[in-house]
């Protein structure tokens, strides 16, 4: 499954968001939203879906995006090229050695992610599982840490 197609264009990711959290009909809760990276991965070698079961994935993943969108939760999402296209930047000696290829070899790897802003980790494990059912793939779901 190639995701490499899926852009997206976002906020910036320094940005901090709050939202209002409605408690009570007459309390509002500040509460301050957390970005979280669901991650795809991506198996090494497999075999494409039938372009048939393609659309319905690229569908789904186009609903999640809205979904996303609609809740206030996105912030970017974008597929990425296979590893074969990475390019490998390590420091040495001083200096900076270059090597073609991914930094590490593996039988899975990074296909794509997603950046999005939720109020806990249970809604943001919710919208990876969302994600793993659009893209028929499992989702690594990882917050970032806090601003320093």
């Amino acid at each position: 499954r190639d995701f490499s197609r899926f852009r997206g264009v976002g906020v910036d990711p320094g940005e901090r968001r709050s939202c209002r959290r409605w408690n009570h009909p007459h309390e509002a809760e500040e509460a301050v939203l957390t970005y979280y990276l669901l991650s795809v991965v991506q198996p090494t070698g497999g075999q494409p879906p039938a372009p048939e079961a393609l659309a319905g994935i690229v569908a789904d993943v186009e609903a999640f995006n809205q979904e996303l969108r609609d809740a206030g939760a996105w912030v970017f999402a974008g597929g990425l090229a296979g590893p074969e296209s990475a390019t490998t930047l390590r420091p040495q000696d001083g200096d900076v050695l270059r090597t073609d290829g991914p930094y590490a070899e593996g039988e899975e790897y990074l296909g794509g992610l997603c950046l999005i802003q939720a109020a806990d980790l249970d809604a943001a494990l919710e919208w990876g599982r969302k994600a793993a059912l659009a893209t028929t793939l499992p989702i690594e779901v990882r917050p970032f840490t806090a601003d320093h």
